[in-house]
């Protein structure tokens, strides 16, 4: 259920306009926003998340009829994206205008950009009449929030405004796709499959190359809880746990199946054997593992197959961030 009123979205404008962050739910995650064409705002993000500078954020539009502020090229294939995906989970990486400032592109000439669907996003952008440049509402490299008492755990009072929209319907980061002399390239997997691009465009090429974009989401190490996570093959993940817990140790794991025998000093979540609801809940479920005190979170390994292919990319990146002082020593671009 949305908790906004009208009084709060006024807030949230006024924020933006005087160059303060704002954090706002998506349909994926919540965004930390700043007016994207305000240079000093859109440096405090990064300050705030500690994200370097060179790595480029999503601008958030209201709607398809903002391209042309923002791309000075739209292939056809990338409209006909805009037009089937638009509002939705989809971020669309292209040519910017000469306006687009560095400090939202990273320094490259490509932009992200994305129409989100959730009501609370689009009445926000509606309202405030420009790009959003937007991030997940998190430290750098860090477990990103799907609610809104996630951002105030993560900022506290640094964050002026935080919108509540409940919930976040899909809970993992959009799918990116860029586009390279009119070519698509699908550089982060998310809701919106490779099938259900190339069902529409044709041609897609899966994963970078030396010619891509940095976008966000694209480190080996990313989506990272601060506890040491490893990932299980799914027949092992009871001896496992079971094993690393004697003598008391206490270890936590996330799994979509219930255990076969109980172990007290085990924390076990049942998640969802379902990809999307997984998906949904899956940095809930980590972070309150997290929270637990166990020494290592252990994820039984998730299926194969295009509907897990998100899930799996951000299991994999988490592993690699996971109990590192700093997840930003592993890779390069959030």
């Amino acid at each position: 259920m949305e908790r906004v009123t009208a009084a709060d979205l006024e807030a949230a404008v006024r924020a933006l306009r005087a160059g303060e962050l704002v954090a706002f739910p998506t349909e994926t995650v919540y965004g930390l926003g700043a007016d994207a064409g305000n240079p000093q705002a859109v440096r405090r993000i990064f300050a705030l998340k500690g994200r370097p500078a060179r790595h480029p954020v999503i601008v958030h539009l209201h709607d398809i009829g903002q391209l042309p502020e923002w791309a000075r090229e739209v292939p056809p294939a990338a409209r006909r994206l805009a037009e089937q995906f638009w509002p939705g989970p989809l971020t669309l990486v292209l040519p910017r205008c000469a306006a687009v400032d560095d400090s939202v592109t990273g320094g490259q000439d490509t932009v992200a950009l994305r129409v989100p669907a959730h009501p609370v996003a689009q009445q926000l952008l509606s309202a405030f009449g420009g790009g959003i440049a937007a991030p997940s509402a998190n430290r750098y490299g860090r477990l990103s929030p799907t609610r809104a008492e996630h951002v105030r755990e993560e900022f506290g009072d640094a964050v002026k405004v935080v919108l509540d929209g409940g919930d976040c319907p899909i809970g993992l980061e959009s799918t990116i796709v860029a586009f390279q002399n009119g070519a698509a390239r699908l550089l982060r997997p998310g809701r919106i499959t490779a099938a259900d691009i190339r069902a529409l465009i044709g041609d897609l090429a899966i994963g970078a190359d030396l010619a891509s974009p940095r976008v966000p989401g694209s480190t080996a190490a990313h989506y990272a809880p601060a506890t040491p996570l490893s990932i299980v093959p799914a027949e092992q993940i009871d001896a496992h746990s079971a094993a690393l817990a004697r003598g008391g140790r206490r270890i936590a794991v996330l799994a979509w199946r219930a255990p076969r025998a109980a172990v007290p000093s085990v924390t076990w979540i049942d998640a969802a054997a379902h990809a999307p609801q997984y998906g949904h809940d899956l940095y809930a479920h980590l972070r309150r593992l997290d929270k637990s005190g166990c020494e290592r979170i252990l994820v039984q390994e998730v299926p194969e197959g295009e509907a897990w292919a998100a899930i799996r990319d951000r299991l994999r990146r988490a592993a690699a961030g996971a109990g590192s002082a700093d997840a930003n020593t592993q890779g390069e671009a959030p």
